[in-house]
């Protein structure tokens, strides 16, 4: 139960900083909050969504891949963190790149709203459509599960995966949608940004160690 319970704090940590880190889902999302609310929570759910869809095909795709070839574990947990190391000096590196979402900002009555249907379907299209966040959960998933996952642990990530990236895409709709908030992000954005990255890449330090040490 102990193993079951740090594998899914470690996927839940890491994917949580993932979710954080600027890209395609984070941009569309801001820009959405910037003309209405509404459609941006819609947006949120969207992405929610989508990322119940990589969880659930990742664990069904890496469960049969260990149960095949039971050796394959340790070599796609040290890859994952290798790539978890990249994806850290990645993010560190473009922490000073401007967001594109920066001058996007206008009056919201002259864009169209309450489209949440539309918006949420196009929140999980930009998600599932990002070939770079099928490579980020199968990378932390392969470097946190155990080689035989439990019931209980195929069940609790998933949801758990849907709740972060709702949960955090709705806090970056609520925020951004009001000026002050927005204009406090993109001040620090540096400082988040290079925080997200440090934190991924001591993550994938961490597990390639583990992988060469057998696991353990």
């Amino acid at each position: 139960m102990m193993d079951t319970t740090l594998a899914l704090l470690g996927i839940a940590g890491a994917m949580t900083v993932g979710a954080m880190s600027p890209g395609p889902s984070f941009v569309m999302v801001a820009r959405t909050a910037m003309t209405s609310r509404a459609d941006g929570l819609a947006a949120a759910l969207g992405m929610g969504a989508g990322g119940l869809v990589f969880a659930i095909a990742a664990l069904a795709g890496l469960q049969a891949a260990f149960l095949a070839v039971p050796a394959l574990y340790l070599a796609i947990k040290g890859l994952g963190g290798a790539y978890l190391v990249y994806l850290g000096f990645r993010i560190w590196r473009g922490a000073r790149q401007p967001l594109a979402v920066a001058q996007e900002a206008v009056d919201s009555s002259q864009r169209p709203q309450g489209r949440g249907k539309r918006t949420f379907l196009l929140g999980l299209a930009t998600q599932v459509s990002n070939p770079k966040t099928a490579v980020v959960y199968a990378s932390i998933f392969a470097a946190f599960l155990p080689r035989e996952v439990p019931l209980v642990l195929a069940l609790a990530v998933p949801a758990v995966i849907f709740c972060i990236e709702t949960g955090w895409y709705s806090i970056v709709a609520l925020a951004l949608s009001s000026a002050a908030p927005r204009s406090a992000y993109l001040r620090y954005k540096v400082w988040i940004d290079r925080a997200a990255g440090g934190v991924m890449g001591l993550l994938g330090l961490r597990l390639v160690w583990s992988a060469v040490r057998g696991g353990h």
